[in-house]
């Protein structure tokens, strides 16, 4: 009796382990909705894609969805028109070149500033490190568009003050995007070297290595995927950045790429496959950065925001 007692709760506690065990969905399933998620989600992007490849006069007459029965439709012809007119100002390339000359100085300022202000916070020997931190973290809660009307004030005091044009030049977003890209940069990089080990620094300092080659050689390399998160972070954010671009480059002749497309929905109904071309081209370069670094993204990430 005893032996028959012991063993019944484990006969009946098997059907129900068996149970929630079958109510489980499969891997199979679980991918195809996965899978359909990512078509859904994908269904704008595909659609812009096919409009950019098919003739204007085609756009009023049929969806972009007929190109799957009737292919000879696409063509490369909307290309060829937008890329006709060449670097001339107001021009689809005269943008793509003002879009690059703003955001790879940007990228390149904010990861360089960044990593060299979390270095001195995190292996730094002076005092008041972590309220400078504290301000920093703080800065991040502050509002981009709180600060436009005062920085472009700011810009045409100093312009008229120096007669160095600031406000409607490229060289005065890039200093506002550097500004408002440092606090996230710093706040990112210094949890990462938070996770480096200071006793690698100190044995190279015992073998008489300076702050800038333990900088160089040591946290650098160990840091190259933190650094690659931040630079993918910041080159997306700025290079479709459409509110800084419409205040600060205001009477530029040379605008972005954003303003370039932002420019052609004031006549949506004739220009609509310069929006569709414009779009997949201001699509490419970030894919590209995106995939050059994307097998450093995540554990970049993931240790710049667990720490």
């Amino acid at each position: 009796m005893t032996v028959q007692a012991a063993s019944m709760p484990v006969t009946a506690a098997a059907p129900a382990k068996q149970r929630r065990f079958r109510m489980r969905p499969s891997r199979i399933v679980i991918n195809i909705v996965l899978a359909a998620i990512a078509i859904f989600w994908l269904v704008p992007s595909v659609g812009v894609f096919i409009i950019s490849l098919r003739p204007n006069s085609d756009f009023e007459v049929s969806g972009w969805w007929t190109v799957f029965t009737a292919p000879a439709q696409l063509s490369f012809s909307n290309y060829q028109q937008l890329f006709s007119a060449g670097f001339k100002a107001g021009g689809v390339l005269d943008s793509l070149t003002t879009s690059i000359a703003i955001t790879v100085p940007v990228t390149v300022l904010v990861t360089v500033i960044s990593s060299l202000t979390a270095y001195s916070l995190v292996f730094g020997r002076w005092r008041g490190r972590t309220a400078v931190f504290l301000l920093i973290v703080a800065l991040l809660v502050l509002p981009l568009q709180m600060a436009l009307i005062p920085v472009a004030s700011l810009y045409k005091v100093f312009d008229n003050a120096t007669g160095l044009p600031l406000f409607g030049s490229v060289v005065g977003t890039i200093i506002f995007h550097v500004a408002f890209g440092l606090p996230f940069g710093i706040f990112l990089m210094r949890n990462f070297y938070s996770g480096i080990p200071h006793d690698l620094l100190e044995a190279g300092r015992i073998d008489g290595a300076g702050e800038w080659t333990l900088f160089r050689k040591v946290v650098m390399p160990i840091g190259i995927p933190a650094l690659a998160s931040l630079a993918i972070f910041q080159f997306i954010w700025v290079w479709n950045d459409l509110l800084v671009a419409l205040i600060f480059l205001s009477g530029n002749p040379h605008e972005t790429l954003t303003l370039f497309l932002y420019g052609q929905t004031r006549a949506l109904a004739s220009n609509y496959w310069i929006i569709s071309t414009g779009a997949m081209i201001s699509i490419v370069i970030p894919l590209i950065v995106f995939f050059a670094f994307q097998r450093y993204f995540v554990r970049g990430v993931l240790a710049g925001a667990v720490k």
